[in-house]
């Protein structure tokens, strides 16, 4: 077992799981891919003896045998689980997002659950961590920079640092690989969904984005990662053999977390990125999109490893809600040569040619999204979507140089 470790100088609750084991791609049992939670866990949970501990985590953390890390924490016995930290879409990961979440209890062990997203708290505060001799983090991420549980893990090493209190990572795969897309984020950007300086597909694995966040900010913190076992930069989740459960809630396969960070970025604009149907971020549309066009533009534009299809469907709720939008499937045919990033620079500017009078980006949400005003400028100014991709692969060159050092996995 390999364990990391950076040292500054001087529930038991039983989740209703819609959880299997994803078979699409067939993994040997010797090469199953073991989370920071199986390798702790097998190591008997040593690093961790004597200590009341802090966790931060969700209906995601499982371990081999789909057991959720508070069940596993509160029957370990040589330690005490003593606060559980919950971030946005709830403990149970059934909120949607934006939805604030309340503080409760666990009814099953009785430890509290404070939620890391409720009205102005999305940072641990003192009274929460008082007590604790550590705090774990151990979520599911999906490899995009405004998918908010790496935020509340930065956020959550900053308030450690300040209270002189350790933290370790428990690391999972990020499930659509080591690749790097989109611009870096600007300086001067700061907010939930815009925090770290990554591109919008940064790569990481949620304990080399934490000892990327460690040096960027210089905190004094003892921060330990427990790495994975069996995971390269190439697979993605269904090629884990890691208990899959739905991250969020409208984030439901592996394909739509290949898509996320393209199709995301719509949710700056006004076309539906699928809420409320049966196809969260693998289709967009609108009442008054030109689909059938745009689908045979996107289909000669080069754009690998994915089809566009003509589809038509309502939303049931959020934008558009009881509308019939003409729309765009998506169909991923090679995850390995998807750039969502592209898809949706082709996509938009594709939208602002043939539906510019009704299509619109909002530019403040748009930069968040992105990380730079380079496409909402560029967009207006007449540029194709081919010298937006450029300008985003020129932005993020320095970055993946300078990433190299925080990389755990080849």
């Amino acid at each position: 077992m390999a364990i990391l470790t950076m040292k500054k100088k001087g529930t038991g609750c039983f989740f209703l799981l819609n959880a299997f084991f994803i078979a699409l791609t067939p993994v040997k049992a010797a090469n199953l891919t073991l989370t920071g939670l199986d390798v702790l866990e097998q190591d008997g949970f040593k690093q961790l003896a004597g200590k009341r501990v802090g966790l931060i985590t969700n209906q995601s953390s499982v371990d081999m045998n789909g057991l959720n890390a508070v069940d596993v924490f509160s029957k370990a016995g040589n330690f005490k689980l003593a606060a559980i930290f919950s971030p946005e879409h709830g403990f149970r990961g059934t909120e949607e997002g934006g939805a604030y979440i309340a503080n409760s209890t666990d009814p099953v062990t009785g430890v509290p659950v404070y939620s890391l997203y409720g009205r102005n708290k999305q940072r641990p505060s003192p009274q929460m961590l008082k007590g604790l001799d550590i705090l774990v983090f151990d979520i599911q991420d999906i490899g995009a920079r405004f998918y908010t549980y790496l935020t509340t893990m930065g956020y959550a090493m900053e308030e450690a640092s300040k209270a002189g209190l350790p933290f370790m990572v428990l690391d999972r795969p990020n499930p659509i690989g080591g690749r790097v897309e989109g611009p870096v984020l600007d300086q001067g950007i700061s907010f939930f969904t815009a925090y770290f300086p990554v591109p919008v597909r940064h790569g990481f694995t949620a304990g080399e984005m934490a000892l990327f966040h460690k040096a960027d900010l210089k905190l004094s913190l003892d921060l330990t990662v427990i790495p994975m076992e069996n995971w390269t930069r190439d697979l993605f989740f269904d090629q884990t053999g890691v208990v899959w459960t739905n991250p969020s809630p409208n984030i439901r396969t592996v394909d739509a977390e290949v898509l996320y960070p393209g199709l995301g970025c719509f949710e700056a604009s006004n076309v539906s990125v699928g809420r409320g149907t049966d196809r969260p971020f693998l289709w967009f549309g609108a009442p008054w999109m030109k689909a059938a066009k745009i689908a045979a533009k996107l289909s000669k534009a080069g754009l690998k490893g994915v089809k566009f299809t003509v589809m038509e469907l309502t939303p049931s709720k959020d934008l558009y809600e009881g509308r019939p939008c003409e729309g765009i499937s998506l169909e991923v045919t090679d995850k390995s040569a998807v750039r969502a990033l592209d898809i949706f620079v082709n996509a938009a500017y594709l939208l602002n040619k043939y539906n510019g009078g009704d299509f619109s980006l909002n530019p403040i949400e748009i930069r968040k999204m992105t990380g730079s005003s380079d496409l909402y400028i560029m967009l207006h100014a007449g540029a194709k979507s081919g010298e937006i991709i450029a300008a985003f692969d020129k932005n993020n060159a320095g970055f993946k140089a300078a990433a190299a050092k925080f990389l755990l996995y080849k």
